[in-house]
């Protein structure tokens, strides 16, 4: 399937969603969003902070509490986590795809 993204722009941290967009229309603070995630508000500002990615843990609570699914956050942090190992290609520039005829047999 054929994103409409443009690969080439940085996908949005989950956490920028919750800042910009989820904690305003709710009008919580950090602290009691934490409070209702049974999280540190430590962890919360780090995420709100994109100074850590979106756990699965984290993304099982933000979902039940945001009655959204826990995969529609972890796509984002995928697609964050995709995009920022593809800026440093030369860790791979040195992997030889098996070819398919080897895999076959």
């Amino acid at each position: 399937m054929k994103s409409l993204r443009d690969s080439n722009r940085r996908p949005t941290h989950p956490g920028a969603i919750l800042r910009e967009d989820v904690l305003p229309a709710l009008d919580m603070t950090q602290t009691e969003f934490a409070k209702r995630l049974g999280v540190s508000r430590l962890t919360v500002s780090e995420l709100l902070l994109e100074k850590r990615g979106l756990s699965a843990e984290i993304a099982l609570r933000v979902g039940k509490l945001l009655n959204t699914t826990p995969e529609s956050w972890l796509r984002m942090q995928t697609a964050l986590d995709l995009w920022q190992a593809r800026q440093k290609p030369e860790g791979l520039s040195k992997i030889k795809p098996i070819k398919q005829e080897a895999l076959a047999a």
